[in-house]
């Protein structure tokens, strides 16, 4: 068998015969491949010459393909996708891992931490399911979720706490301007509460102001702590929210922590994966950021 292959053509010349081959016409056959139509009929002229017979019929419309360029434009197609798919599987594969979380986890926490594992872990595919419906494992195609609640998880899954749950209240610093921000229930009665789906404030304003009157604030309430945190800085009332939602807003000075006082409950947020024998390889090094991102627990 002789080295090499002395009769191929130019492979940019079998390309643009290909795409030419599946528009039948110059100017389309150009603007895909981001050249002139002169370029692309001379390239076509000289696969013909190469050759020693005619690919194309020109017609007064376009082009229409000869008997020989019809069998001719098939393996050349089959030739280039067998290039196209040795050229693919040399490049590294993304792997591709679905984290599963709640809205509020997803726009409060880890989405303003996507860019920074992005450039730490570019060969990650992170895909965020944001759904408050508890996500099934199989059927949605998810390889670890974050849940609030209690560790007992049940059979076939693994679970690992994240970070423990520590509600606060807090505002827009514009909130007080022009008066002070209340350290007592009868001065948080002019400020508006901001409830989310949780309802924290009974309990919060039971463990803060123990035997307090019957409250007479007004209240606003969204189905969503993202949603309330929004108000909140937006200067709408006063809301309670995860310390680990509110953090980086506090740090910035776009909100303020109104009281000291923290309530401490007995759930928390929790690594939940499945028990399998074959893990996905991006598996750990995503739990382990996420570890790392929620600090000490």
């Amino acid at each position: 068998m002789p080295d090499g292959f002395p009769a191929l053509p130019s492979l940019n010349a079998l390309r643009v015969f290909e795409v030419v081959a599946r528009h039948l016409n110059f100017r389309l056959a150009a603007e895909e491949l981001g050249v002139t139509q002169a370029a692309v009929a001379q390239q076509v002229r000289g696969l013909e010459a190469s050759l020693g017979l005619r690919l194309f019929e020109r017609l007064p419309r376009g082009l229409a393909l000869t008997d020989a360029g019809l069998g001719y434009s098939a393996s050349i197609r089959n030739a280039l996708a067998m290039i196209d798919e040795a050229t693919r599987l040399l490049r590294p594969q993304a792997a591709h891992l679905t984290v599963s979380v709640t809205p509020t986890f997803a726009s409060k926490w880890l989405i303003p931490r996507l860019g920074a594992f992005a450039q730490l872990h570019p060969d990650i595919d992170l895909r965020v399911l944001a759904t408050d419906r508890l996500s099934h494992f199989g059927t949605d195609s998810v390889d670890v979720a974050v849940r609030y609640g209690n560790p007992d998880v049940g059979a076939g899954l693994n679970s690992e706490r994240l970070m423990e749950q520590r509600i606060v209240a807090v505002a827009s610093p514009a909130l007080f301007k022009g008066a002070h921000a209340p350290t007592s229930f009868a001065q948080l009665q002019a400020f508006v509460m901001l409830h989310d789906a949780h309802d924290f404030w009974p309990r919060f304003l039971a463990e803060l102001f123990p035997q307090h009157g019957q409250p007479s604030a007004r209240n606003l309430r969204f189905n969503q702590t993202s949603l309330a945190i929004d108000a909140a800085l937006s200067g709408q009332g006063i809301a309670l929210a995860s310390l680990a939602f509110v953090n980086e807003d506090i740090a910035a000075g776009r909100l303020r922590q109104v009281f000291d006082h923290e309530l401490r409950l007995d759930k928390s947020f929790y690594l939940v994966w499945p028990r399998k024998l074959q893990q996905p390889k991006a598996l750990g090094t995503v739990l382990q950021w996420l570890k790392d991102q929620a600090g000490p627990r």
